[in-house]
């Protein structure tokens, strides 16, 4: 009698205990945040981590080489692209609205000189250079110039700032797809290793990354926009649609997205596999297994988490990527961006504008390689930078 009772009790216990792997919406979000938190812990502890090594002296000193060396290399560019642009003709009989207007700009700018006849000559580059420094460290006139052909008398900052909305918004969108669907499938393809699986997947990816991105350009617009009409090939001006952030400018930017993503998924994917599969078969994962985790367990908590070593810095150099375009894609699908602007500032002669747009790409570069190489030592405490062991 006091067992059967005692299995009824029982019975009741489990009837009323909820079960925890039950799909509550609240037991998600609170592991969600927990998740959240953890990772944001994790990040600070590295942080800390870093800058209290024993080789903390070695690794400032080496940041600080980096970054004496970045601003050199990025002088010397700039003195290069500067008198190269300097030297080449300027045609004010082609597509120049007011040549009196012009040549008053480029007085006031130091670049030109009037003569007692009233002809103006353009001043020795080196001049012009010290004039550009001048005027870039003490406010005067423009020193980047204007645009002559894009937009009559816009600096070239003001025309690139209304056109880099639309290629970051581009960028942002393709890296959301990009990132976890190529560690999703490089996680995959480490996985089923050797299997028909892999390998089908394997021609897939050395497809996607041997083709190059305008050929899938090409190949949507044409499919997509024009003999199944499903998506718009070309994208649409934000202004006309309501905004950047609207639904009809999202779907007429679509095909621009995709174009960009193929790659990107293919890069991923290729890398995360050649990673995972290294540390699958490293003996502290059987050492794991061995202890009682099962496999997604250990590849989880362990193999994943090493073979994000190398993968965590590109996609860091992606994310500072985003404010740069691509020319021929944005070309492609008439993306008023910032790629475009780099292009059509080349068709037109604006040289203003092009040697603007030119040192926003070097500055771009070299920043990303500098935060890429220094995000090693954070993602990995071992890497020891600047030290001579």
């Amino acid at each position: 009698m006091k067992s059967a009772l005692k299995m009824e009790s029982t019975n009741q216990n489990l009837q009323e205990t909820p079960n925890p792997e039950s799909p509550n919406p609240r037991n998600t979000f609170r592991r969600v945040v927990d998740f959240c938190k953890k990772g944001i812990i994790r990040v600070g502890k590295a942080i800390g981590h870093f800058f209290t090594r024993k080789d903390v002296k070695s690794t400032l000193a080496y940041i600080g080489k980096r970054l004496i060396l970045m601003v050199f290399t990025f002088l010397v560019i700039f003195f290069i692209c500067f008198v190269l642009v300097r030297l080449l003709p300027i045609s004010v009989d082609t597509g120049m609205k007011d040549q009196e207007v012009f040549y008053k700009q480029m007085v006031a700018q130091g670049r030109y000189v009037q003569n007692a006849d009233g002809s103006y000559s353009p001043m020795p580059i080196m001049q012009q250079l010290g004039n550009f420094i001048v005027n870039l460290f003490s406010g005067g006139s423009n020193p980047w110039g204007f645009s002559y052909h894009i937009e009559w008398l816009a600096s070239p900052d003001q025309i690139m700032a209304r056109q880099l909305p639309p290629t970051v918004l581009i960028n942002v969108y393709s890296m959301i797809i990009s990132i976890p669907l190529g560690l999703g499938l490089g996680t995959f393809m480490a996985l089923k290793k050797n299997k028909w699986e892999d390998h089908v997947l394997n021609v897939l990816v050395m497809l996607f990354i041997s083709v190059p991105s305008f050929i899938y350009a090409f190949l949507l617009q044409y499919l997509f926009g024009y003999v199944w009409n499903v998506l718009r090939p070309t994208a649409e001006s934000a202004n006309a649609v309501g905004g950047y952030f609207s639904g009809a400018y999202f779907a007429s930017i679509i095909l621009p997205i995709l174009s960009m993503t193929f790659g990107s998924i293919a890069g991923y994917a290729r890398y995360t596999r050649a990673e995972l599969t290294e540390v699958l078969t490293s003996d502290f994962m059987l050492l794991a297994r061995t202890k009682g985790l099962t496999r997604a367990q250990a590849t989880v908590r362990h193999a994943f988490r090493n073979s994000m070593v190398p993968i965590f810095p590109m996609i860091l150099g992606e994310v500072i990527s985003v404010l740069s375009g691509s020319m021929i894609i944005e070309n492609i699908f008439q993306v008023n961006g910032v790629g475009g602007l780099y292009l059509q500032s080349i068709q037109t002669r604006d040289f203003d504008v092009f040697q603007y747009v030119s040192m926003f790409y070097i500055l771009i570069g070299l920043v990303g390689t500098l935060v890429v190489d220094i995000s090693y030592g954070l993602v990995d405490p071992r890497i020891r930078m600047g030290s001579k062991k």
